[in-house]
């Protein structure tokens, strides 16, 4: 495959789009893990009908 003289553009291109996308699944997947955590932490605390946690 021959990308004639705008190779240094299109490979640049390619490149920048594959860290973008890493990046947004590695932010979806950090964030994913702390909303989880968060959300056993609330579960785990309970709150009675007088609403004081126990």
């Amino acid at each position: 495959m021959t990308l004639g003289h705008h190779a240094g553009y299109i490979l640049g291109a390619y490149a920048f789009t594959v860290l973008v996308i890493g990046g947004l699944i590695l932010h979806a997947l950090l964030d994913h893990r702390a909303r989880k955590r968060e959300l056993d932490r609330l579960q785990g605390e309970v709150i009675d009908g007088s609403g004081v946690r126990s």
